[in-house]
């Protein structure tokens, strides 16, 4: 049995456990924020909340937990979503918030001390921008941005107003997970070469593209914002943006952004990497959308190696009991989720936070009232890097053509990382066959293989790939360029 078999056979005994004891594991209350002084009357904190949805709706939750924080606004372009949300903060604190449909309002508010971005990805970048240009504090979700440049100007603006602003990368708040990351940091993984980033989940169509009415309660100007003033093209105005990419990311930004995360922290990794390539397609259906729901990329980072799978397909579990998270192998075993397991994939132990895991709210509540930006278990520039990994594989597959099977197999035995790409391939051919998806007849997309250049986050002379970059702004809603920050 080769390396790569072996590793294939250990994964398939080891990750059914990895997940029930990450299962176990979940039942861990996070602690909450500290009382600390900021020298004022009150230690507390008001806040705004954007965006008052699906993401929104859980922010409310997780701040209704951390002690003396007032929610003072709840923003959204939908004014009934503002007021059913506002409605729900009232219950909660004995105090109704504003309900808004334009976030500037609360920036202009000087007793408004940070914000919780969790409008549509198209928005992240210049909410954050906007409000720490007011003296806010930013908490922004993932992914921090829409395109490559916006994440540097987040991070850019940060350091020059002195802003705590913190990436929604819950995970990092995850304390036992840090003592895994700790662990192989520390070398006792041995050499640790890949890792992987899985993310199976059943999505299925948005409905045919169309001129869709958009709601009577929505103001679309202030919705689109940096987004083109567009006609609505998908019969559901809300969440389905998420596969246009006007607006989205697909997948790979809404969620295999998390597991990447994991993956670069773990082996330490900064910059874009010597290359990124990805494959798949949206296939199975023709819908509204424009983002693949079949994904693979192989991000090349010369001694290390991350390869993330997306499927939206119905699909079998990446292994038996392991529908998805992330996993690292070294010379001296592997750790997938927060378990341990030896070369022979017997189960070690599952890795124990030294101090109990906190609520990545508090942690960021607490940099806030101490004004340590350090403190943060998050911060916006690894937020940065992980976002912009995401739009690197989506870079490529954008610039990609329609190729048969053999000819993607063909340019991944080209790559030299530490995967078995072709049985990976040949994995993704099974699921869509299942899925009555006949690749030699449906084509996937093959991806553009991207030499990025980490210093400049660019592509070098790809003037191709670099168009994707940035993007073109309607005013007033312009993300500012280095120049202007």
């Amino acid at each position: 049995m080769n390396w790569l078999s072996r590793r294939r056979f250990l994964e398939d005994s080891m990750l059914a456990t990895a997940a029930a004891a990450a299962a176990a594991a979940g039942a861990t209350t996070p602690v909450l924020a500290e009382e600390k002084s900021t020298g004022s009357p009150s230690n507390r904190v008001r806040v705004a909340v954007l965006g008052c949805r699906i993401r929104g709706k859980q922010h409310v939750a997780e701040l209704s937990k951390v002690p003396d924080v007032e929610i003072a606004y709840v923003c959204d372009p939908d004014r009934d979503l503002a007021a059913q949300l506002a409605a729900t903060v009232e219950s909660q604190q004995s105090k109704a918030p504003q309900a808004i449909q334009d976030m500037r309002k609360a920036f202009d508010d000087k007793q408004v001390d940070a914000v919780f971005i969790a409008t549509p990805n198209h928005w992240h970048a210049l909410a954050a921008i906007w409000a720490m240009q007011a003296g806010k504090d930013a908490y922004v979700e993932k992914p921090v941005s829409h395109n490559i440049s916006e994440g540097r100007r987040i991070v850019q603006v940060a350091k020059k107003t002195g802003r705590i602003c913190q990436g929604g990368t819950q995970n990092r708040s995850n304390m036992a997970l840090a003592e895994a990351v700790e662990y192989m940091k520390a070398g006792k993984l041995g050499d640790v070469k890949l890792a992987r980033s899985i993310i199976y989940g059943l999505r299925g169509s948005i409905g045919p593209k169309g001129e869709y009415k958009v709601p009577d309660n929505v103001d679309y100007n202030l919705w689109a914002g940096p987004a083109p003033l567009s006609p609505l093209q998908r019969r559901t105005f809300h969440y389905d943006w998420h596969w246009d990419w006007r607006t989205g990311n697909g997948e790979l930004g809404n969620n295999n952004i998390h597991s990447i995360d994991i993956c670069r922290w773990g082996l330490g990794l900064t910059g874009l990497g010597n290359a990124v390539i990805s494959y798949g397609g949206r296939v199975g259906y023709e819908d509204a959308g424009d983002t693949p729901n079949t994904q693979v990329c192989v991000f090349d980072f010369g001694d290390k190696t991350i390869v993330s799978e997306t499927r939206g397909l119905k699909t079998a579990p990446f292994r038996p009991g392991f529908g998805g998270g992330w996993l690292f192998h070294g010379t001296e075993g592997s750790i997938a989720a927060t378990s341990l397991f030896d070369r022979d994939g017997k189960l070690v132990r599952a890795f124990e936070a030294k101090r109990p895991s906190e609520n990545h709210f508090a942690n960021f509540i607490n940099a806030v009232r101490s004004r340590k930006s350090e403190s943060l278990n998050a911060p916006i520039l690894e937020g940065h890097q992980s976002t912009a990994l995401c739009h690197a594989g989506n870079i490529s597959w954008r610039l990609g053509k329609p190729a048969p099977i053999a000819d993607i197999s063909a340019a991944l035995s080209q790559l030299k990382v530490h995967d078995d790409v072709q049985e990976t391939l040949q994995r993704t051919v099974k699921h869509l066959g299942e899925n009555n998806v006949d690749t030699a007849t449906t084509h996937l997309t093959l991806g553009m293989l991207l030499h990025p250049d980490s210093t400049k986050e660019n592509f070098g002379d790809n003037a191709a790939a670099n168009a994707f970059l940035t993007r073109e702004y309607r005013q007033p809603f312009v993300v500012p360029g280095e120049q202007e920050i």
